[in-house]
């Protein structure tokens, strides 16, 4: 088993995306078969202690159904609204099997925006972190009622791939009816290379996929683009057939199914990559000698205590520099409260947080998650 596979393996957290045709009846709504059977793999995964976010299609097929409608709409309106009834039906499908299992869910509707926008990028982190803790499994999808053209995801692959680089998933796993990529279009040409394993963001692959769809069918080529997203935060993406029986336990028992997309980093040094490249640095803190030996080599989160000063005008969630006394940088990092509460904490114990501001969002000033200690020398 290659160590790509290992991930997958010994991972803690996957996301896994579901795709319609493997949960509509051919137009006639919810399988509710199929999702009976997929709600029993991830409950076996939950039950190896692993931790699943579902995103799901589906909605929009679910809602055309409990409409009577039996032609997809163009209108963008109708598709909202049909995406609006179907999410009801969607959600109580998952909702009423994971409880056959004990579990719980949670429905988790996103945008563009909540990925780009600090704050909520934020808040959506902690919320599916917390949800995660807790055992529960976030169904995700987006949010259709309210997305436009300039912030849709476009498609269930890309969001994927966002929630991945959210939770900081170990891999992503994309559920398709194909059974993965390959170099030629299978229909035209049965005796087409499978690709087993490969590189996300690889050129070939990308120029495959988006020529007419070599890759074969399925809209390979977000699946691709997904994986690359992915890779970013150092997700292993499975592009895999969903019509195989048991997929997602053979996945986790180390089989090679599917096609296996990997980053050219391991996940820590891309996650690390991604934050320190990420945002123009809105403000400063000046930490003290502690604090930096618990940063640099304890890789520990920074708490308010070990803050001295802080200087600039950031928001919660903007990257700030971490100095030392000498104003040498030692990391960069996503900060989880704005400059005025952070003046009001910086220097006191976490315990003290909740009494000094009246509500404790985060004991850490910046997460070790959210932090990437510096290659440079000074600021």
């Amino acid at each position: 088993m290659t160590s790509e596979r290992q991930q997958l393996v010994k991972g803690k957290r996957w996301v896994v995306k579901i795709g319609s045709a493997l949960l509509t009846n051919d137009g006639q709504g919810l399988d509710h078969e199929a999702i009976a059977h997929w709600v029993e793999q991830l409950a076996a995964l939950r039950a190896q202690g692993m931790e699943i976010v579902l995103v799901s299609s589906g909605s929009v097929a679910e809602g055309m159904t409990r409409l009577g409608w039996s032609d997809r709409p163009n209108e963008v309106f109708k598709l909202q609204a049909a995406a609006a009834v179907g999410q009801m039906g969607l959600v109580q499908a998952y909702e009423a099997n994971f409880q056959r299992h004990g579990m719980h869910t949670a429905q988790i509707l996103l945008t563009h925006e909540d990925h780009s926008d600090r704050k909520r990028y934020l808040n959506a982190r902690a919320t599916l972190r917390t949800l995660l803790d807790l055992g529960v499994v976030p169904v995700v999808n987006e949010n259709d009622t309210v997305v436009t053209n300039e912030i849709r995801f476009g498609d269930n692959d890309t969001l994927g791939a966002l929630v991945a680089n959210l939770v900081e998933a170990d891999g992503l796993v994309i559920l398709t009816d194909q059974r993965g990529l390959y170099k030629e279009d299978p229909r035209n040409n049965p005796n087409a290379e499978f690709v087993s394993e490969g590189r996300a963001g690889d050129e070939a692959l990308e120029a495959m996929a988006g020529g007419g769809g070599k890759l074969g069918r399925g809209g390979m080529a977000t699946k691709v683009r997904a994986a690359k997203l992915a890779a970013r935060s150092g997700a292993v993406t499975v592009i895999a057939s969903g019509r195989e029986d048991n997929l997602l336990t053979r996945l986790r028992g180390g089989e090679s199914v599917g096609t296996l997309l990997v980053p050219d980093q391991q996940p820590e040094a891309a996650r690390k990559q991604w934050i320190a490249g990420h945002l123009q640095a809105k403000g400063t803190l000046v930490l003290d000698p502690g604090a930096v030996k618990a940063l640099k080599e304890r890789g520990k989160s920074l708490l308010p205590a070990g803050v001295k000063s802080v200087k600039g005008n950031f928001s919660r969630g903007e990257m700030v520099l971490m100095v030392d006394e000498n104003d040498y940088i030692v990391a960069r990092g996503l900060v989880n409260y704005g400059i005025d509460a952070a003046r009001k904490i910086i220097g006191k114990p976490s315990s003290q947080i909740e009494t000094i501001l009246g509500f404790i969002g985060e004991e850490e000033l910046v997460h070790r998650d959210n932090l990437a200690l510096s290659s440079r020398v000074s600021s």
